[in-house]
């Protein structure tokens, strides 16, 4: 007989251990250890699921994107597993109702928080990967990343290429990029702006959109390829 928390997943576990284990948050195995026998906190789980999801949406990516480079692959896996998207998906399946807190914490705004929801959710991935393997985790994971992999295909999820651009030059070359206006074009509602990126006088991208921040973030995608293809 299929359980409760096996129909808000939708997935039958051979082990429900792992399942129910998956929505129990160390304080309440704290406060309630006697209702908590022969079941763990979510956390080992949620560092196993988090390893799992990592792996398998940079396969995903590398299958769906041939001819992107390691730097847009990265990006784009960080915005398909932050911490917004997975609690997206945990809201979703409505995890909130389901998770195990401690009375101290147990408010609709904590059951509600990001941070706990995203943490569920990779702990049920876990738990599927230890019951099923890899093709169970494949079988409920998939569907959510391909609708993320067609909004970041529809512009609907942002890249912040400006500010990956930042981090891989300070910490991999040293410097700092800076921007600068090269061409404005168009009537007043049809404005597109053409930005470079450069450090000192070289020009390490060139970028053109309707706003001065789309063009800086297209300069910037094309110096991230430039500097990961180096």
């Amino acid at each position: 007989m299929t359980s409760e928390l096996e129909q808000v997943v939708g997935v039958p576990f051979n082990d429900e251990r792992l399942l129910q284990s998956a929505f129990i948050h160390r304080s309440y195995k704290h406060e309630h250890p006697q209702r908590c026998v022969g079941l763990d906190a979510n956390e080992r789980l949620e560092f196993l699921g988090d390893a799992v999801l990592n792996f398998l949406t940079a396969a995903l990516l590398y299958k769906h994107f041939p001819d992107r480079s390691e730097g847009d692959l990265t990006h784009f896996r960080a915005a398909l597993v932050k911490t917004s998207t997975l609690a997206g998906f945990a809201r979703s399946l409505d995890f909130g109702a389901q998770i195990k807190i401690s009375r101290g914490e147990d408010t609709p705004l904590s059951r509600n928080r990001p941070a706990l929801l995203a943490d569920v959710f990779e702990a049920v991935i876990g738990a599927i990967y230890l019951d099923q393997g890899l093709d169970g985790v494949r079988g409920f994971v998939l569907p959510f990343l391909e609708r993320q992999i067609a909004a970041i295909e529809a512009g609907e999820v942002e890249i912040d290429y400006r500010t990956r651009l930042q981090e891989h030059a300070q910490s991999h070359h040293g410097f700092t990029p800076s921007y600068r206006t090269v061409e404005v074009r168009g009537p007043d509602h049809q404005r597109e702006f053409t930005l470079e990126v450069l450090v000192g006088d070289e020009v390490l991208g060139v970028g053109s959109g309707p706003s001065k921040q789309a063009a800086a973030q297209a300069a910037a995608r094309m110096a991230l390829q430039k500097l990961s293809g180096a």
